[in-house]
């Protein structure tokens, strides 16, 4: 076709290099941090291909042959950080290489560092915030047009009217959907960066919520996690403090809804009926995710948290009591500022009592900006030598909270296949109803599951932090499989 014959829309598809079958170019999203980036990814993804971009399949990503790299990044430790600048420093070289190749930063970096960002990776073409990601498409052709490089973020997160469910989302798997309840937070921890990059704690309405979970299930959902900075305080700005409780029982009526989860809820709003919700109605998983940060009262008073010790042991204490087979991990910080030897080895009584069934522990990392970076800092030989204690402790009950599942027959929601399928091992893989990942055997013979399936089989082995069921239907173990 003669260039002079094309429309702007063709002209702008074939910049770079790109075919018909790219679309306006072909994507790949990159994510660092928590569910709640994952979900943002899903929402990227859904606005680059409403406005014509192609997602990239794993051989085009190897292959560099990308024509847009978007990287969602976290502001919430240190390393999260320097894994960004690296990232980005990676991908100057493959642009090099690539010259049609663009590149976007987006996420709670992008709020807080703009500026930096693009001081430092010049060769970055779109900086968006956490609020902006309707913003990227247009960016994007602005940089392609030659306006340099394009910066897109709100300073005042909450004055923006749109939800982020509101855009569209691809979302990546077709067995389980994250459904946002709420965004933002409005607590004050002085370690937390969160809510100057997400704004202040704003709910959905019920009836949409609702309906979104129907839209995923209707779309071949099995699987639902509810998604908040703190789910459980849902409701509360309307003065319903049973909100959370009301959703939970609403979820569990929705036909063809399996299994129910939610992340993450914080422990000075956990309330009775939300232990009731979770135990009686059925498609709502025995499941719970709640931080702990410190066992020490006085350091959890200095990182303005709303609870003490006595009050996380008893919310737990009335979980198990409710639902013996509940699954309980949480997040500890280990080296917050001025935390002495007493404070740390009330943490360590903690965990032996609690017996987490797994820890998502961190160094203490300062984040500029917050209150607890200008306190006195413990030193860094210090705060490993604990780290290295507390995650001992911890991978110890681990794997005693493991090796309980031996002999006992789970029920997997099966998500993916395990290994190559070339193999003559045939295992599929999938999570059991209170979260652990557990890799099931095929009995020789027998159709291997598709995602979306549910088998029942007999754990046979408890590795560290997942478990492996090959059962032998001839010894009498189980294996069944329901479509």
């Amino acid at each position: 076709m003669n260039e002079d014959m094309m429309t702007d829309e063709e002209r702008e598809s074939t910049e770079g290099g790109a075919r018909s079958d790219r679309g306006k170019g072909v994507f790949h999203i990159h994510t660092l941090g928590c569910q709640m980036n994952v979900h943002d990814s899903e929402r990227i993804a859904g606005v680059l291909e409403a406005d014509g971009y192609v997602a990239a399949t794993a051989q085009q990503v190897e292959a560099n042959d990308v024509d847009l790299l978007v990287l969602n990044t976290c502001a919430v430790r240190e390393n999260a950080t320097e894994r960004m600048y690296g990232t980005v420093g990676l991908w100057a070289r493959l642009k090099r290489t690539n010259p049609r190749l663009q590149i976007a930063v987006g996420g709670c970096m992008a709020q807080k560092d703009r500026e930096r960002i693009v001081r430092r990776a010049p060769w970055v073409d779109a900086v968006f915030g956490t609020k902006n990601i309707p913003q990227l498409p247009g960016m994007l052709d602005a940089a392609r047009r030659g306006d340099g490089p394009q910066v897109e973020v709100y300073s005042d997160l909450n004055s923006v009217d749109y939800f982020p469910s509101d855009l569209p989302v691809a979302r990546a798997s077709g067995v389980s959907a994250w459904v946002a309840i709420s965004v933002g937070c409005n607590n004050t921890c002085t370690f937390c960066i969160v809510p100057s990059v997400r704004g202040k704690e704003r709910d959905r309405r019920a009836g949409d919520i609702i309906a979104e979970v129907q839209r995923c299930v209707d779309a071949g959902a099995k699987e639902v996690t509810l998604l908040g900075q703190n789910v459980n305080s849902y409701g509360y700005a309307s003065g319903d403090r049973f909100a959370f409780s009301k959703l939970l029982r609403a979820c569990g009526t929705i036909d063809g809804l399996e299994r129910l989860r939610f992340t993450s809820p914080h422990p000075a709003a956990f309330t009775d009926d939300v232990i009731a919700a979770m135990a009686e109605t059925p498609n709502v998983m025995h499941q719970l995710h709640m931080p702990l940060q410190s066992g020490s009262d006085r350091i959890l008073r200095a990182m303005r948290r709303s609870y003490r010790r006595d009050r996380f042991m008893s919310i737990l204490s009335k979980v198990r009591e409710a639902m013996p087979d509940a699954q309980i991990s949480t997040d500890i910080i280990v080296g917050f500022p001025g935390e002495t030897e007493e404070d740390f080895e009330q943490t360590l009584d903690v965990v032996r009592e609690a017996r987490f069934s797994s820890a998502y522990t961190f160094e203490y990392s300062p984040r500029p900006g917050t209150p607890a970076a200008q306190m006195e800092q413990v030193p860094h030989d210090v705060v490993q030598e604990r780290f290295e204690r507390l995650h001992d402790l911890q991978e110890g009950i681990t794997a005693d909270v493991m090796k309980g599942f031996e002999n006992r027959d789970v029920e997997v929601l099966i998500t993916g296949r395990q290994g190559k399928k070339d193999s003559d091992t045939h295992r599929v893989t999938g999570r059991e109803r209170t979260g652990v990942l557990v890799h099931v055997g095929v009995p020789q013979g027998m159709e291997i599951p598709r995602p979306g399936d549910f088998v029942t089989a007999t754990v046979t082995h408890a590795a560290a932090h997942d478990l492996i069921a090959d059962p032998d239907v001839t010894a009498g173990q189980t294996y069944a499989v329901r479509h």
